[in-house]
């Protein structure tokens, strides 16, 4: 892997995917993409929003989209992934040469992450039911397309963050 390609962090709503890609960013010196900046910046609405007022489908398009877009930027960036872009087989597809970073986290510490902010979209779901169905229905997708795999919260951000630029720098692929 070098510097020309993009780093991706996944992992179901709450695991800290913004806060490790900023981090990442941060020390590697990369742009920084993330989807829900993204959605706010260019239609002026929240993944919640967008859900609520425009469905589901039309907010996975849009996330599905903002990879897409940012996976073939240069200089490579790094990327906090919606994880509906595992529902798309382009955006699995276009994640192969990227550098796949999951955030596995258990339903009971992504409900609360659920419940603390109102940017999340809930499908009409409570919070600890919304998180278990994602992660059953998503886990294998995770699975099939991340190179490194981290436990939140038993790892903080910081230390996720830590040991992937120590995977950058054993495989001589840092920033």
């Amino acid at each position: 892997m070098t510097a020309d390609v993009p780093i991706v962090v996944i992992g179901l709503m709450g695991a800290g995917k913004t806060s490790v890609s900023r981090l990442l960013s941060k020390a590697l010196d990369r742009p920084m993409r993330d989807s829900d900046e993204y959605l706010e910046e260019r239609y002026g609405a929240t993944a919640a929003e967008i859900a609520a007022g425009e469905g589901a489908e039309v907010l996975h398009a849009r996330e599905a989209a903002h990879l897409l877009d940012s996976l073939a930027e240069r200089p490579a960036p790094v990327i906090a992934a919606a994880a509906s872009v595992l529902d798309d087989p382009r955006c699995r597809t276009e994640l192969k040469p990227a550098l796949v970073v999951w955030l596995d986290a258990t339903p009971e510490f992504l409900a609360e992450k659920i419940m603390a902010r109102s940017h999340r979209p809930r499908f009409g779901k409570e919070p600890l039911e919304l998180a278990s169905e994602l992660h059953e229905r998503r886990a294998a997708s995770f699975a099939e397309v991340a190179d490194l795999r981290f436990q939140r919260p038993e790892m903080s951000k910081h230390e996720v963050a830590r040991a992937v630029l120590d995977h950058l720098e054993t495989t001589g692929a840092g920033g």
